[in-house]
Order: C-alpha cells, then structure tokens, then sequence
C-alpha cells in the first residue's frame, strides 16, 4: 500500500485546467461540487460542510486527457477531467526545511484561493517504507524535526488536515527486513518520539487537523493499532486515517475505525477492567473472522457489551481515492486462459495492494459522512500514480509463464523479473503517472464518475 514516492509534479494553472482543455475541444466535463470552507469554533474539528481543496492536475493528466479527447475518445476524456476536477490530498515527500516550508505555504495560498481545505500529506520520516518501492525520509530524528517543524510553518495558521506519515506505524522498524543491521539502523522507540514530535510540532498550530496511520481493515488487529496510535500520541491528535493508498470497502473500515476508538476509549479509562491493555480489545480476527463481514457483528456486540461507560471520542477519516471495486481476490487468474498455480494465485494475492487492475475510484471526498466519529471521505493516494514497479524482483507479484504469455512479453528470466503481467508491461516507478491504471480507475468508479 505504498503512497507516491515523488512530490506530485504540478502545473501552474489551475486546478481546472484539464477541463478547459477539453472545452476547447468541444467537451463537457463535469465540475465538482462547491461548499463554503469554514473552520469550528476551536479549529480542530472538519466542518461537514467544508469546501475540500483541488489541487493543479499534473502535466502528465493533462497530456493524457488531451491526448484522449484528440483522439475522439470524449467520454473518457470527460471522465478523467472529472477526477482531476475532484479534491484530493497534496503530498509532500522530501527536500529542505526551506524547500518543503515553501511548498506547503504555496499550497495554502492555492487553496486559501479556492476558499477551500487542503488536505497535506506529510511522507518523510526516516526509514520511510522499510527502504522497498518508497524509500526515502529523512537521514535521522534531529533532520526530521526540522523538516516537520518547516512544515508546521507553512501552515501558518490556516485551515489543515495533516496526514501524517503515511505506514509509519503500520509498518514499525521492527516489521521491516534488516531491522537492527547497519543497512536499516531505525528504532521503533525513534519512530513513536518522532510521530510525536511530530504531532506537537502540528497540532500547535491553531487550524490544523492531524491524523496518524491507524492502517486498514485487513492488516493490523485492533488492539496492535490502538497501542501504536496510543504510543504515538493520538491523544493530542485530531484522530487517525484508515486505508491509504489500499482498497478496503467502507463497512469494514468503518467498524474497524470505531473499534479502534472505543478500544482507545476503554483502555485509557483507569476505571475500566481493560485500562492499559489493548491487546484485551476484541477486533476484526476474534471474535469475528476477517475474511467473513457477517460475522463482524460479533465484535461489535462485544463493545456494546464491555463499554463500561467509557465513550469513544478518537476520530477518523478513510481513504476512498481507490476502493470503490473493494480489494482484487486475483481469482481470474486461476482460470482460463491464465492457468496460474495455487502458489502464485497466493502470492498475487498477498501483493494485492501493488497496482492492482480492475480498481475503481471510491466515494467522492467529504466532510458529509452521517458518522459521528467519522470525519470524512478522503482521496489521500493520488488517483493515477504508481505504487512501483510491482514486480516478482519486488516479491509482489509471481507468474508462470509455461502456462500463460502473450507475444512481446519477455521471455528472459532476468527481464521477467521486472515485469507486471497483471498489467502486462513494466510498471512506472511509484509516484509517476500511470496512465493505463488512471483510466481504469476513472471507468470503474464507484459511484460512477458521471452519474451514470
């Protein structure tokens, strides 16, 4: 579930540019709702009625929605101008204290244009990834607080929602090859200071929202989450988001986001028998089954039944930008014409969250979500950009290719290696666009793009 690796490369016009291209085409496209952008009275609660920040479309969206609509392919030209034209988070990923304090405070005059929220994705903790497809960060703690409290600078004071380092507690040092070596020297006692360093450094300021990684509903357990977002100081956060960069459907994401929070709940309660304890908390594996949503009922019965009076405050948001077709089972690829084992099947399904096809885009981006402790729908991950390159030398995807191929496909082990068959090419490195995935995204949506 990796987020992009590389800033998104912007053009400066705005963010409707795509659509004005295509109107000189002769194409309608449809524009995005407009809500007024207001904060609370003590600035750290998303209004529902917030008007959510459009970022510029990158050059590269631009290019491919001109290049479709020249070619008179108007529908899909429309549907891409659509996504482009929909609000979606801005990603900061590296450079200087002073480069990313300009970039953010630029973002800040874009949206205070708009009369809009944006939402900044903060990516630069060291150790980023567990140094795979997104590597990167910063080289260590001390550089790290610097470029966070840069960060926090461009804000200023104006409105914010920060999502905070994107698998930084998903994905702990100790979870990553080679922790505890030369070649990946990061602590996971290092990650919680710098998370909340982190959230200090934000929260200060008067009109940002933060929230920390709190992973997704077919990864980490309940009780794992609510220790790590605990030691990492939620408490003095907005919340947590659910589902960056992955595809998990909305049901289970917003149980297991409730789960969390009646487990933060009643674990710091020095009343409650759980107090101190969230591996006591039920979750999505016991007494539910993950695998089976009928039976999550289970585990919400064992809240009502063990609440105790504790009452559940810690919000949340979901990332929506890719889930609107849930995860991909990878099931077709064990029939015909692709004939794969049961051994690959298995391993496809395990990278799943890696570009995966037959994606669709999510529920549009609000702050309108009928949950009381549900903030909003976000598009976090860029719609169209890469996770990486997706290959068997990444350990994500496997293939046979005795039982299937196709003309052009390689036929070297070593190039092999490097190929998505899924996709049937070399992915683009994570971050760059990905026109083939754009496009698919924009046509399975769901809801339908275009309302139909």
């Amino acid at each position: 579930m990796q987020p992009p690796k590389h800033p998104r490369a912007r053009t400066r016009r705005p963010a409707l540019l795509a659509a004005l291209a295509l109107a000189a085409l002769g194409v309608c496209a449809v524009p995005g709702s407009a809500q007024a952008a207001a904060s609370s009275a003590d600035g750290h609660t998303l209004p529902a009625h917030a008007r959510l920040f459009v970022p510029p479309p990158t050059s590269a969206a631009v290019s491919q929605i001109v290049q479709l609509a020249k070619g008179g392919d108007l529908k899909d030209a429309a549907l891409l101008t659509t996504m482009e034209a929909t609000p979606q988070a801005v990603w900061f990923t590296g450079g200087t204290p002073d480069q990313v304090r300009t970039q953010v405070h630029q973002t800040m005059v874009e949206a205070a244009l708009e009369n809009a929220v944006p939402v900044l994705v903060a990516y630069d903790i060291p150790g980023r990834d567990c140094a795979q497809y997104s590597a990167g960060g910063a080289l260590d703690a001390a550089s790290y607080e610097a470029w966070i409290s840069a960060f926090a600078a461009g804000i200023g004071d104006g409105n914010a929602v920060v999502i905070l380092e994107p698998d930084a507690l998903g994905n702990l040092p100790s979870n990553c090859g080679g922790f505890g070596t030369g070649t990946y020297p990061f602590t996971d006692a290092d990650r919680y200071a710098e998370v909340d360093d982190a959230v200090g450094a934000l929260e200060a300021k008067p009109n940002t929202d933060v929230y920390l990684d709190g992973t997704h509903s077919g990864w980490q357990s309940v009780g794992t989450m609510t220790q790590r977002l605990l030691l990492g100081d939620v408490q003095q956060a907005q919340g947590f988001y659910l589902n960056v960069s992955n595809y998990q459907p909305d049901n289970e994401l917003t149980d297991y986001g409730q789960w969390i929070s009646d487990c933060i709940a009643i674990t710091t309660d020095p009343s409650h028998w759980a107090y101190g304890n969230p591996g006591d908390c039920a979750s999505q594996y016991y007494p539910a089954t993950q695998s089976d949503f009928s039976t999550w009922d289970l585990t919400t019965q064992w809240y009502a039944a063990n609440m105790d009076g504790a009452v559940a405050a810690t919000h949340y948001v979901i990332d929506t930008s890719r889930n609107g077709q849930g995860p991909n089972a990878m099931a077709a690829y064990a029939a015909a014409p692709y004939n794969q084992s049961a051994s690959v099947i298995s391993t496809l399904v395990s990278g799943n969250w890696c570009n995966p096809p037959a994606s669709g885009l999510g529920l549009r981006p609000t702050a309108q979500t009928g949950v009381p402790l549900l903030d909003a729908y976000l598009w976090v991950k860029t719609p169209g950009q890469s996770d990486g390159q997706c290959d068997a030398a990444g350990g994500v995807r496997a293939w046979d290719y005795s039982a299937y191929t196709q003309t052009g496909w390689p036929t070297d082990t070593a190039d092999q290696s490097l190929f998505d068959p899924l996709w049937g090419l070399t992915d683009p490195a994570a971050g760059a666009w990905f026109p083939q995935q754009a496009l698919q995204l924009a046509q399975e949506a769901n809801p339908p793009l275009l309302g139909h």
